[in-house]
């Protein structure tokens, strides 16, 4: 094999679309570790905390079909945030299988708080370029959500 790799090679690194996307979230992760250190969250948990802070309460699964994510990571999760104070988990009354989330007080206040963290995270950049990308990654969430149910 030939240290030359063809322009058309389907496997160089620069043709992958998973590559940009792995260092974008590396990227980003790197980002909001100090900025969301400082509310007392990790990444995931500042989901949950953008779901909850737009309607609660949520079940598990619905929280775990709007992030992408299975109830076995979402479990441990939960558990943390409240021990943390920021949550309640309660059995649903009218169906025990469902475990509804749902802001203590203390979850509540942490939004007044965040409120910076989107423009702190933009950079500076204008609302539009952020809008375009926010709808450009959207659609590939999309794609490949639907590539995964096949």
């Amino acid at each position: 094999m030939s240290d030359a790799v063809a322009a058309d090679d389907p496997l160089l690194l620069d043709r992958q679309v998973c590559f940009p996307l792995y260092a974008a979230t590396n990227l980003l992760n790197r980002l909001y570790v100090p900025v969301l250190r400082k509310l007392g969250l990790t990444y995931p948990q500042y989901l949950v905390m953008l779901v909850l802070w737009e309607s609660e309460p949520q079940t598990v699964g619905a929280l775990g079909d709007r992030l992408y994510l299975d109830s076995g990571t979402l479990t441990p999760l939960l558990k943390r945030m409240e021990a943390a104070g920021f949550v309640t988990r309660m059995r649903d009354p009218d169906d025990e299988r469902r475990v509804m989330i749902r802001l203590t007080d203390k979850g509540r206040a942490l939004r007044d708080e965040a409120v910076h963290v989107p423009e702190t995270i933009a950079g500076g950049r204008t609302p539009d370029g952020v809008d375009e990308l926010r709808n450009n990654v959207r659609s590939l969430v999309a794609m490949l959500a639907e590539q995964g149910k096949r």
